[in-house]
């Protein structure tokens, strides 16, 4: 058993069982952005979040130990994602992509936004014209140190 198969594992007993990721996210005590990475395979979950993953989903022994070890990150399976919804956020930073970096660098200098110190929300903001999908980022701004 790897990390990928336990996703599957995860995965398979979400939609069996009709599970949502925030009532998952709500069990764990944690955001549903983040426990959702972590269930789909891109963070470490510790022992208390990892026993309690493995109680909403019946996972065995083995699949709540690899819940704890660190992920390989990054989980596309092409440079360009083909998959609909991920090739937007992937076009969002071809077009956007020097513009957030321009006012970034504009408005804190010369560093990059964390990703490691770094939270995230997704939720459905509702508009006349059709719901919309509104997502806030924040990260710690981690200037370029001289050397």
């Amino acid at each position: 058993m790897n990390r990928n198969d336990v996703t599957e594992m995860i995965i398979g007993v979400k939609i069996a069982k009709s599970i949502k990721w925030s009532d998952v996210a709500e069990q764990v005590g944690l955001s549903k952005e983040w426990v959702t990475a972590g269930c789909l395979g891109q963070m470490t979950f510790d022992a208390t979040q990892a026993a309690k993953v493995g109680e909403v989903f019946d996972l065995p022994a083995a699949a709540i130990a690899l819940l704890q070890v660190v992920p390989y990150k990054g989980s596309l399976i092409t440079a360009v994602p083909t998959d609909p919804l991920i090739y937007r956020f992937y076009e969002l930073i071809s077009v956007y992509g020097t513009t957030f970096k321009a006012l970034i660098h504009e408005e804190f200098g010369d560093g990059i936004m964390s990703a490691i110190d770094f939270k995230m929300n997704l939720a459905r903001e509702p508009h006349a014209m059709g719901d919309r999908v509104s997502i806030t980022m924040s990260g710690k701004f981690l200037p370029y140190k001289s050397y």
